[in-house]
C-alpha cells in the first residue's frame, strides 16, 4: 500500500523547485540596455569590445546621469570609481596580441574598460585587470593595468551608446565611444610586422609548412614590408628547395636587392627569364618599369616578343616600355605591330590610347 505524501513534503518540494527556477531561467531579451559587441582587425590582431547600450531618452547625461570626475559608489565596495563606459556588467575590451593603448604598453588579454569625463571635457581611460565585476561598484584601483589622459570631443548626437573604430591605418586605429553629443577617443596600436613575422614562424611549423607556398608567402611579406629580410631569405630558400618557380626566384631576387646584393639578384632573374612563360616575363618587365629600370625592362620585354612573336600583348607591353623611356619612334612601331595583330579589346584599347598620346596615326 502506497503511503500518502505529506503536506509538509509538498511545501518543501515546491520551495526547492521555485528556488531552482530562480537560477535556471530561459534567455530573454535584455532591456532597456541591450548587449552589443564590436570587433576590429588591425593587421592580424583583433580588438573586441563587449558592452551594454543605454539610451539618452531625453535625460541630461554629462554631469548628471554620468557624474563628472570620480564618484563614490553607494553600493558594492563604496569606493571612488570611474564610469563603467556603458551599462550593466563591466564593459570589456580584449586584445589578441600585445598592444599600445593611448601610448602605453598593454599585454594581450581582457580588461574592464572605464572612462572619466570632467566638466572641461578632459578625461581619462582606464583598463582594469578585474574585468568580471558588475559595472563600477567593485572597482579597485590596485587592479589598474592602464590610466591615460584623453580629451573628450564634441560629436553629432547619438541616442544609443555606440562603440566604433575609425582612422584605421596599417598599424593602428582609434576606438571611440559615442553617446549623446560626446566622443571618447582611444588610440590603439599593434607592432603589426613583428606580430605577422612571429605568427608566420609558428604557422610554418604546422601543415602550412608542408608546401613551398607557405614559405614563399612569408618571404614575400618580409620583402613587401622590408622587415627581417634575413629571415625572409631563409624562407624563400626553403620554398626554392621544393620548387624552382619564376615567382619564387623573383621574391628571392627582390630580397637580395633590398640587401644591396644587386649582382646576385640580376643573375637569379636572368636564369628565371630563360624558363619563364609569357605572363611571368611580362609581369617582371612592368616590375622593372615601376623601379625606373627602363633599359632592363625593354631587354626583358623584347625577349617576350621574340619568344612569342604572335602575341599582340607582348608588343603592346614593349611599346609601353619605350613610351615610358621617352623613345617615341620605337614605342609607335611596337604599338602599330600590336594593332596589326587583331589584339584583344583591352590590348587594343591600351595601344590606341598610347598612339593617341604620342600623336601617331
Amino acid at each position: 500500500m502506497k503511503k500518502p505524501i505529506s503536506f509538509q513534503f509538498v511545501i518543501v518540494l515546491m520551495t526547492a523547485l521555485l528556488c531552482t527556477n530562480a537560477w535556471a531561467q530561459v534567455t530573454t531579451p535584455r532591456t532597456p540596455s541591450p548587449a552589443a559587441k564590436i570587433s576590429q582587425t588591425i593587421g592580424i590582431s583583433t580588438v573586441t569590445v563587449n558592452y551594454s547600450r543605454p539610451s539618452v531618452k531625453g535625460r541630461e547625461v554629462w554631469g548628471k546621469l554620468v557624474p563628472y570626475g570620480w564618484n563614490v559608489q553607494a553600493f558594492g565596495a563604496g569606493n571612488s570609481a570611474p564610469w563603467r563606459a556603458g551599462a550593466n556588467e563591466n564593459t570589456t575590451i580584449e586584445f589578441s596580441h600585445p598592444a599600445k593603448v593611448a601610448g602605453q604598453d598593454v599585454p594581450a588579454g581582457i580588461y574592464g574598460l572605464f572612462f572619466v569625463i570632467n566638466a572641461d571635457d578632459s578625461g581619462e581611460v582606464i583598463l582594469s585587470k578585474d574585468h568580471r565585476s558588475w559595472g563600477s561598484f567593485f572597482y579597485n584601483a590596485s587592479q589598474d593595468q592602464l590610466r591615460s589622459k584623453i580629451t573628450v570631443r564634441s560629436n553629432p548626437s547619438t541616442e544609443l551608446l555606440t562603440y566604433d573604430f575609425m582612422n584605421l591605418t596599417k598599424n593602428s586605429g582609434e576606438l571611440v565611444l559615442n553617446w549623446e553629443k560626446k566622443q571618447f577617443p582611444v588610440t590603439i596600436e599593434f607592432a603589426v610586422d613583428e606580430i605577422v613575422m612571429a605568427n608566420a614562424a609558428e604557422e610554418l611549423k604546422s601543415s602550412t609548412g608542408f608546401t613551398p607556398f607557405g614559405f614563399s608567402s612569408a618571404a614575400n611579406y618580409a620583402l613587401q614590408n622590408n622587415v627581417n629580410l634575413d629571415k625572409g631569405l631563409a624562407w624563400i630558400d626553403q620554398a626554392l628547395a621544393q620548387s624552382q618557380t619564376f615567382a619564387f626566384k623573383n621574391i628571392k631576387a627582390g630580397i637580395l636587392r633590398k640587401q644591396g646584393k644587386t649582382t646576385e639578384a640580376d643573375q637569379i632573374m636572368s636564369e628565371a627569364v630563360v624558363s619563364g612563360n609569357e605572363a611571368e616575363i611580362n609581369i617582371y618587365g612592368y616590375q622593372l618599369l615601376n623601379q625606373g629600370q627602363h633599359d632592363k625592362a625593354i631587354e626583358v620585354l623584347t625577349t617576350n616578343t621574340k619568344r612569342y612573336p604572335n602575341s599582340a600583348n607582348a608588343f603592346d607591353s614593349l611599346g609601353e616600355a619605350y613610351a615610358m623611356k621617352g623613345d617615341k619612334p620605337n614605342a609607335i612601331k611596337n604599338f602599330k605591330k600590336s594593332l596589326s595583330m587583331n589584339p584583344p579589346a583591352a590590348v587594343r584599347a591600351n595601344s590606341e590610347k598610347f598612339m593617341q598620346q604620342l600623336g601617331a596615326k
